[in-house]
């Protein structure tokens, strides 16, 4: 790790998962050298877990790289724009502009594109099918890991889906982003365009859109290129 390199990275998750799905990636990064903080982010709403976000980034000693997956883009979106914030990552995550949510970004999905498995609200919570929540979110994911986290899913708010970024980060902080070429949550197309709009450096990696988990290796590199400002 060369002076230059940043040495704090903050890894978010997204939603229906928690923050131990970043467990293989937060690994290799230590042994890297690196400091890591994973946020327990409640998707709850996007203030709330921007919120979250923000006092784990203000315990960090230095510039940071801050990571997001999914839905986590969004939040890394709205809280990157703190002081501490060098550099973002997005991992197969939303990128929204001023004023968009997740739920603009879906609403228009690219023709012939997978429908995510979500089943209707639930006292304001959102669920994936469990019975489709391995081919969906976790293809390429051991069949007993996938189970669990089907099994295990974290309720995800309706109004985290339709908080809007305020002042998105990606216009004033460098990005990078890994596109999950085989994602069926967020159609590859979409991740292309957000990532393309958002000015960042750009790598696409075969795998689902539990990629982090399947994949830590390449989700890892990325965000060594990152600290690094490769």
């Amino acid at each position: 790790m060369s002076e230059d390199t940043i040495r704090n990275v903050v890894l978010v998750h997204g939603g229906f998962v928690d923050g131990g799905g970043w467990r293989a990636v937060y690994d290799l990064l230590k042994a890297e050298g690196f400091r890591v903080s994973v946020v327990q982010n409640p998707t709850l709403s996007l203030a709330g877990d921007a919120e979250a976000t923000r006092q784990v980034l203000g315990l960090q000693d230095g510039p940071t790289v801050l990571v997001g997956h999914s839905y986590g883009g969004a939040v890394i979106s709205e809280a990157g724009t703190h002081d501490k914030v060098a550099a973002l990552v997005y991992i197969a995550a939303f990128a929204p502009d001023k004023g968009e949510s997740v739920n603009t970004l879906i609403a228009d999905p690219p023709p012939g594109a997978a429908v995510p498995p979500i089943l209707p609200p639930l006292d304001g919570f959102l669920f994936l099918d469990r019975e489709k929540f391995h081919e969906s979110f976790a293809a390429d994911v051991p069949d007993d890991r996938a189970a669990f986290l089907a099994d295990s899913q974290v309720p995800w708010g309706i109004e985290a889906l339709g908080g809007a970024v305020t002042e998105p980060a990606w216009r004033t902080k460098p990005s990078w982003y890994l596109v999950a070429t085989d994602d069926r949550m967020i159609p590859p197309p979409a991740q292309q365009a957000m990532s393309q709009r958002a000015g960042s450096t750009v790598v696409e990696v075969p795998g689902s859109h539990a990629i982090y988990e399947s994949r830590p290796d390449a989700v890892a590199d990325l965000i060594k290129r990152a600290a690094a400002g490769e």
